[in-house]
């Protein structure tokens, strides 16, 4: 025997059939033994095993209804469950397996099958942990190379920009503060529910990559732009837009990039249709083109330029609240107000 055997849990209301288990096991396995699912949920709170054998007729709660309750929460869902059983027939065979069992085994067993189709399926979960585990490594590389690639970029446009300094890492952060501002209150609920938000977030660093299209001479113009130069400015979200298609066509991350190209191409519209580059109106106007425009306009306002001096917090918030309706979502702006405090906090970080 050695420390680290695999610990069973063996639940059956028949003291004959838990004897009769136990014997078969206990000197390959930690084996503990309960008489009714509601025990064995007790156990589950604090107790986490490596397999479950789960016997079906059981009184009060039989054995479908206890895997239900295992399979539904976090904890133990991927707890392996087979089940003893005396039922024969195929109907409820299908049942238990349909509800998350790996194996159904019919009593009277055998002690060596048992143990044989036990040993298998603990490979089995063991390999699929590793697998998980190596998949989980690969995702994170994956993912980190992806914000790698994103933050080189957004450096790149920034560098090209060079009055907006942080402008990207500072909207994305806004833009998570009132994320989670809608969360909280339950708002635009039925679009929010269905994001990533980590996604979303990461993706709103591409809203200005239109601006790698605008010239030199204008984008670092030290002054106030001309009315052909602002022309040429109002060009970058269709071609963010535009950069974000291609990448589209040439790979199967369209969920990522799907987020990219609307917050690049809808942050400048406003609520009253007067904002560029399609005039869009109202809920035209993606969710994530409306939100984008507060943490926007927020930091264009508070950041100083050669052309200008910061504005402070207040005068800041009081510019939003002013737009209300016109410029901005009156629904969001509302939202903003609550919550100004944190955006103030982090302008001083």
């Amino acid at each position: 025997m050695t420390e680290d055997r695999k610990t069973i849990y063996l639940v059956d209301d028949n003291a004959t059939n838990l004897a009769v288990g136990k014997n078969a096991l206990v000197e390959h396995y930690k084996v503990f033994t309960m008489n009714s699912g509601a025990f064995l949920l007790k156990f589950l709170e604090k107790n986490i095993p490596d397999l479950i054998l789960l016997d079906i007729e059981m009184p009060e709660m039989n054995g479908y209804e206890v895997i239900k309750i295992i399979k539904s929460k976090r904890e133990t869902k991927d707890i392996p469950v087979i089940f003893l059983t005396a039922k024969t027939d195929g109907d409820s065979e299908l049942e238990g397996l349909s509800l998350g069992a790996i194996d159904y085994i019919t009593k009277p067993f055998s002690p060596s099958l048992l143990l044989k189709r036990i040993e298998t399926h603990l490979k089995l979960a063991n390999y699929n942990k590793h697998l998980q585990e190596m998949v989980a490594v690969k995702t994170k590389s994956v993912l980190e190379l992806q914000n790698a690639i994103l933050k080189a970029m957004a450096e790149l446009v920034e560098s090209r920009d060079d009055i907006t300094g942080k402008h990207v890492e500072r909207t994305q952060g806004y833009l998570a503060l009132l994320i989670d501002a809608l969360i909280k209150r339950s708002l635009h609920a039925e679009k929010v529910c269905n994001w990533n938000i980590d996604l979303v977030l990461r993706s709103s660093q591409l809203h200005d990559v239109g601006k790698i299209a605008v010239k030199d001479e204008i984008l670092k113009k030290n002054s106030k732009l001309t009315d052909d130069e602002f022309a040429e400015i109002k060009k970058h979200p269709l071609c963010g837009e535009e950069i974000i298609e291609k990448i589209k066509r040439n790979t199967t991350e369209h969920e990522f990039l799907e987020h990219a190209g609307i917050f690049a191409a809808t942050h400048h519209e406003k609520w009253n249709g007067s904002g560029y580059p399609k005039g869009l109106k109202g809920e035209e106007i993606p969710l994530q083109g409306r939100l984008m425009a507060i943490a926007d306009v927020y930091d264009a306002l508070v950041s100083e330029r050669p052309y200008k001096k910061a504005y402070t917090h207040e005068e800041a918030v009081n510019i939003i609240k002013e737009g209300r309706g016109t410029h901005f979502d009156p629904d969001l702006v509302d939202v903003f107000i609550e919550i100004a405090d944190e955006f103030n906090k982090r302008v001083h970080k």
